[in-house]
């Protein structure tokens, strides 16, 4: 139970205590299980207070996943502003961080895509945290690559995508952490070669 219950909070506290019960929903009983009734209840505010912060069941979801890509973004800059400056080391960073955060929020984040699939502004919202997450990337194996700029980004496009698909091997157990972190950097060193 959280110690934030019941007591007066600054808007950007009370959502924070939000989005964490939220995601306990998650974890605990499912997406279908999370509506605003059952998150105002379970964080112990009324029901307009959940319905302010995310309008609506589908405004909260976006806002879960758009948390979850904000803390991936937050892990990789905070990991490759030291980073050496050298390709396998770079790719191996990229590699590292997505499937840490993979581990540590891949079924939530299935869970909120799944809930979500077809709403026009989850597709938004993930086709922007895509070109972020690209243009990230684009930046950081850039001084390592020869490629022309557009065919580097169409190749970080698919990186993005092969991490993904690769995140979903781990979480369904199909791979082991180490093999998904090593195999995806391959695939990032050699998307920067011509």
């Amino acid at each position: 139970m959280s110690s934030t219950k019941g007591r007066k909070l600054a808007k950007p506290e009370r959502r924070a205590q939000l989005l964490d019960t939220a995601k306990e929903i998650l974890r605990e009983c499912g997406a279908d299980a999370l509506t605003l009734g059952h998150l105002a209840e379970r964080a112990g505010v009324s029901k307009p207070i959940a319905y302010e912060h995310f309008g609506t069941r589908e405004g909260l979801l976006i806002a879960l996943s758009q948390e979850i890509e904000d803390r991936h973004t937050e892990k990789l800059r905070a990991a490759l502003k030291g980073a050496a400056k050298q390709l396998d080391a770079i790719a191996g960073i990229i590699s590292a961080v997505y499937i840490d955060c993979a581990v540590e929020s891949g079924e939530e984040w299935q869970a909120i895509s799944g809930a979500l699939r077809g709403n026009a502004d989850m597709i938004a919202t993930q086709q922007q945290q895509v070109d972020d997450y690209v243009a990230m990337i684009k930046a950081a194996l850039s001084p390592f690559s020869d490629v022309p700029d557009d065919d580097l980004r169409l190749r970080c496009t698919g990186i993005a995508g092969a991490a993904e698909a690769i995140g979903r091997e781990l979480i369904r157990g199909r791979t082991s952490k180490a093999a998904a972190s090593s195999n995806l950097a391959a695939l990032i060193i050699d998307g920067t070669k011509s």
